[in-house]
């Protein structure tokens, strides 16, 4: 009985571990942007860096809300996100 407690503990660990918003974007500016992201009611800061496609991963739940100054974006888990003048959007979702 003790494995078992201990097997299901681990397991929800490593569980947690992975949990969060993966993003992949495409930052067509030459400029980095920053912007505050609520997940699980917890605020964090994103960042996308200038002149690149890459994947960032927003650690807490599996979708978030970015604040831009042009409004909030709603985000999910496997979203692409291109920017373009510092507008911020949502191309594709799965």
């Amino acid at each position: 009985m003790k494995k078992l407690i201990l097997t299901l503990a681990a397991a929800g660990i490593a569980v947690a571990s992975f949990a969060g918003t993966t993003l992949r974007y495409y930052n067509e500016d030459s400029k980095d942007y920053t912007f505050k992201a609520v997940t699980c009611g917890n605020n964090k800061e994103v960042t996308f860096e200038h002149s690149r496609t890459a994947t960032l991963t927003i650690q807490g739940c599996s979708d978030a809300t970015i604040s831009t100054p042009n409004g909030d974006i709603k985000v999910k888990d496997g979203d692409k996100i291109h920017i373009k003048g510092g507008k911020v959007e949502v191309v594709s979702s799965l």
